[in-house]
């Protein structure tokens, strides 16, 4: 399936339903017995836990940055750090979570602070990559703002390699994205990157 445009939600349909019914059978598959107390509210839960996991896919830009964009003057970097995430890998569906930090130089547009966290959670909602989600974000800012330069910085940790395959439990994953100044100007990208140096970290 092809990667969608930032502004767009990829089923505005899809509500989950039928999950619970799959759970149900999975558990079976797996070998255990759904009929068992612990487990006969489970496939409901489970429904419930991945549509919201999952809302990411019903969901467009505009209508997570609402009515936040806002006319201003000036263009000092703006730093938004230490923006949480959680996600779930495409390839195994297992969790991988960690920190954004999102910057941006503003020409004449800002964003309210709160959307940035709203933003990482469209994508992070979404069975995902990291390195399409730090993609999405830095595009997603660029789109609402068309500012002078965007940088978009995440580190994650993976439980699929966390809780299987090569079990390294310490092992961290850093990505990047830089449009306008930040790519273009080492100095410009060096001030972003001295800014969240000091919250550089996932846990």
């Amino acid at each position: 399936m092809p990667v969608p445009k930032t502004n767009e939600a990829l089923n505005p349909q899809a509500d989950g339903s039928g999950i619970a019914d799959l759970t149900h059978s999975w558990l079976t598959r797996i070998g255990e017995d759904p009929e068992r107390e612990g487990l006969l509210k489970t496939p409901q839960r489970v429904e419930k836990a991945w549509t919201f996991l999952t809302g990411g896919y019903r969901q467009t830009l505009q209508e997570v940055a609402g009515d936040a964009v806002f006319a201003a003057e000036g263009s000092e970097m703006v730093v938004v750090k230490d923006i949480e995430f959680y996600s779930m890998c495409e390839h195994h569906m297992l969790p991988f979570f960690g920190r954004a930090h999102i910057g941006y130089i503003p020409s004449g547009q800002i964003l309210g602070l709160s959307k940035f966290a709203r933003i990482t959670d469209l994508y992070a909602r979404r069975l995902q990559v990291q390195e399409r989600l730090t993609t999405q974000i830095a595009e997603a800012v660029q789109e609402l703002l068309d500012p002078v330069g965007v940088a978009v910085v995440l580190e994650g940790v993976h439980l699929c390699m966390a809780m299987r395959g090569v079990e390294k439990q310490n092992s961290s994953t850093t990505t990047s994205a830089m449009r306008g100044l930040f790519k273009e100007d080492s100095r410009t990208r060096a001030e972003f990157m001295s800014n969240i140096q000091s919250h550089f970290t996932a846990r």
